[in-house]
């Protein structure tokens, strides 16, 4: 068995419990990371001041949604019905790679994202937050995307068109650097998690496009041993994915996509072999040509699809949550259970409750109106925290509040500056510098803007504060509450368990998740790529919205 980290009396640090220590061969590369983290922070507060404007936190609020899981997987599916299924293949390769291995890595280091304060973050999601932050997935599917586009664009015959070609590729740039620089903006990811998710995208894109074809060619051989062994390596990987150290829902993104890949492997086989599909033994494209087939039926059989993913996402899951637990129950009396931290087991719950919002990759037909309300008014959609939001964050706000309070008691004649709350204009924070002599700071509803020593200024926000969340309502940017960072790091221990109790009060719980789920998932979600790949194009044809290879 790995070797356990030995118990402090200090805080623990972040993502780190009592009860749930790392081992060492993960503790040891997560607490050198840390410190970049932590370094990083009072930067990346001085770069959100300079630039923020409420035009930008909107912008930047709306863009994210471009790199999300959500918007990959309904843009992927028309890829498949509109004849682009290599450029289908490829990206879901990428995107499932990159969800999978980016929450992987997560849930190994459980590095925390960087602290707020100082930073605000701004989403459009208040649950945004709950994962860790080491690598970024928004970097990792976006730059993945530009770079697997260019690769593309460099093969294709859109080269031909000098123009268009070049307006795609400045959009794949653009693209790419906008989510990343929007992690940065948004106060959600510093510069070590967009630089390692990034880095992490474009390797992915490299080896689809150097090794893909030669992937094809083996899982198109006509041997059922091929497809086999697939689903095998990622049914290991999803066994192996790291216990995360706190409650972090990393996994239920990797397990989604996880049975995202099963199900496009498997059906793009089985579609190819059937007869009805162009370029067997290559991938197989459902027939499509939109001169043929013309706009009408092509608006039509997308609606069709879309409308079918839903219903299969709605009839399943409710009914495998049903059927399940009782399986379970059995499997756990037999001892072959594999449960997971954080996951109920079967044995302590009678039955799952109804209408679990159980992901963030495909929202229920009851939330979307509600999104496309928040695509078109993104200013009330969006949020601005103030504070820890996770457990991880939590744990790093006390890990480092403790940090500076040693580092105050082993300097000799050294006293920590505090912060108070100003007694002049409203607006205002005064920083009380070692010579007493206080520095006014204007917030203007934004982070403050300090006139000297930023960075200090910022170093001594980090580790305080309780959790601030502003949620998506139709408010003017009014000035965001800072009287609750202060602190000063002489208080006494009964104080210091009284600000741990509050932050913890306060956080954004990861609600309660149940065993049956994982399986669920991986069902639901074959099943959705199943039917994007194979079901729909065999549907569009028997109702009249194909277009058959005899009709070419």
């Amino acid at each position: 068995m790995a070797s356990r980290t030995p118990a402090s009396p200090e805080k623990p640090d972040a993502g780190l419990r009592n009860k749930n220590k790392l081992p060492q061969w993960r503790y040891i590369p997560r607490q050198k990371l840390i410190h970049l983290v932590r370094w990083e922070t009072p930067y990346l507060a001085y770069l959100q001041d300079r630039i923020r404007s409420p035009a930008l936190d909107s912008y930047f609020a709306i863009t994210a949604n471009l790199g999300t899981h959500t918007f990959f997987m309904v843009v992927l599916p028309i890829l498949f019905w509109c004849g682009y299924t290599s450029l289908g293949r490829g990206l879901v390769h990428i995107l499932a790679s990159g969800v999978f291995f980016s929450g992987f890595v997560k849930d190994l280091l459980c590095l925390p994202r960087p602290l707020s304060p100082p930073l605000q973050r701004i989403t459009m999601s208040g649950s945004a937050a709950l994962e860790y932050g080491f690598p970024s997935t928004h970097s990792t599917n976006a730059v993945s995307v530009a770079v697997y586009a260019l690769f593309a664009l460099h093969d294709s015959d859109e080269n031909a068109n000098q123009y268009l070609g070049l307006f795609l590729k400045t959009l794949s740039y653009c693209y790419a650097i906008s989510i990343v620089l929007g992690r940065l903006y948004c106060g959600m990811h510093g510069f070590l998690d967009v630089i390692i998710g990034s880095a992490l995208g474009a390797l992915l894109s490299v080896v689809q496009c150097l090794y893909g074809e030669m992937f094809d060619d083996y899982l198109y051989s006509g041997s059922l041993k091929a497809p086999f062994i697939v689903v095998l390596i990622i049914l290991v990987l999803v066994r192996i994915h790291p216990e995360p150290a706190d409650d972090c829902p990393c996994f239920d993104d990797s397990v989604a996509f996880a049975g995202v890949m099963i199900g496009v492997e498997l059906g793009n086989v089985h579609y190819a072999q059937s007869g009805l599909a162009w370029d067997y033994p290559a991938p197989s494209t459902a027939p499509f040509e939109l001169e043929a087939l013309g706009w009408p039926k092509t608006i039509a059989r997308i609606m069709l699809g879309v409308l079918v993913i839903f219903a299969w996402r709605g009839v399943m899951k409710p009914t495998l949550l049903r059927l399940l637990p009782p399986i379970f129950r059995i499997v756990e009396r037999l001892g072959l259970s594999l449960p997971r931290k954080f996951f109920k087991q079967a044995s302590e719950y009678k039955k799952v409750p109804k209408h679990l919002k159980d992901d963030n990759v495909i929202p229920s037909v009851s939330e979307i109106p509600s999104f496309l309300t928040s695509m078109r008014h993104p200013r009330r959609s969006r949020g601005v925290s103030v504070g820890p939001q996770s457990a991880a964050d939590a744990y790093e706000a006390l890990a480092y509040r403790e940090k500076r309070r040693r580092e105050s008691i082993t300097s000799l004649g050294a006293t920590s500056p505090s912060i108070k709350e100003s007694n002049g204009s409203a607006g205002y924070i005064d920083y009380a510098k070692p010579n007493n002599q206080p520095l006014k700071v204007q917030t203007s509803g934004l982070l403050p803007t300090p006139n000297s020593s930023d960075l200090a200024l910022y170093e001594q926000m980090m580790g305080s504060g309780t959790a601030v969340y502003t949620p998506p309502t139709p408010i003017s940017d009014a000035a965001y509450p800072y009287n609750s960072i202060s602190r000063s790091a002489s208080e006494d221990r009964r104080q210091n368990e009284e600000e741990e109790r509050q932050i913890f009060s306060k956080l954004e719980k990861p609600r309660v998740r149940y065993d049956v789920e994982v399986i669920t998932k991986l069902i639901v979600y074959t099943g959705i790529a199943w039917w994007a790949v194979e079901g729909n194009p065999v549907l569009f044809e028997l109702v009249g919205l194909g277009f058959s290879k005899q009709t070419g």
